[in-house]
């Protein structure tokens, strides 16, 4: 596996880390709609959220964040849409980034809520 990948999987379990110390609980990982793939299905105070992770090894070409453009917002809408028919959810959802620089000197994560 690439070098970009094994860091890409490993920013997920520090996100998936991070959200269960903050009361989330994971609902699911990797859930594929389609051509969508959402990265985290979590839950807290009966808001489902889908959370996009990014990590990068520094901001050189931008924030993480920046990297979650407007085609990956649909499709991640698409794939949302159809994970609350099937789970039938009737509480608040919202849409979620978490942006993890990692590097040789530090680790920094960045939950950024509600996003789109």
């Amino acid at each position: 596996m690439a070098l970009h990948n094994d860091r890409g999987k490993f920013g997920e379990e520090l996100a998936v880390q991070f959200l269960e110390k903050n009361g989330y609980e994971i609902l699911d990982l990797n859930w594929e709609y389609r051509k969508a793939e959402i990265d985290i299905v979590a839950l807290k105070d009966n808001t489902i959220c889908f959370i996009e992770v990014k990590t990068r090894s520094g901001t050189g070409f931008g924030m993480p964040e920046t990297f979650v453009e407007e085609k990956k917002q649909e499709l991640l809408e698409l794939a949302a849409d159809e994970y609350l028919h099937i789970m039938e959810h009737t509480g608040d959802v919202r849409f979620d980034i978490i942006s993890i620089i990692l590097n040789n000197i530090s680790t920094e994560i960045t939950h950024l809520e509600d996003v789109f």
